[in-house]
């Protein structure tokens, strides 16, 4: 990553509420019997990224 980019909101915290499960996958665990998990943790994590960059522009 370029050390002089600049993210606004960069240091500010979110909180992505996910199993263990996918909490594993996006770690780097393998799930072969159920590949979604993975895609579904992503897309939570995602979700939870812009819900906090859309109401950050709004404060």
């Amino acid at each position: 990553m370029d050390a002089n980019l600049h993210i606004p909101q960069g240091d500010d915290t979110i909180l992505v509420e996910m199993t263990v499960k996918e909490a594993m996958a996006l770690s780097g665990q393998k799930f072969h019997s159920d590949h979604k998990v993975e895609t579904e943790a992503i897309k939570k994590v995602k979700k939870s990224l812009e819900n906090r960059l859309i109401s950050g522009v709004s404060q």
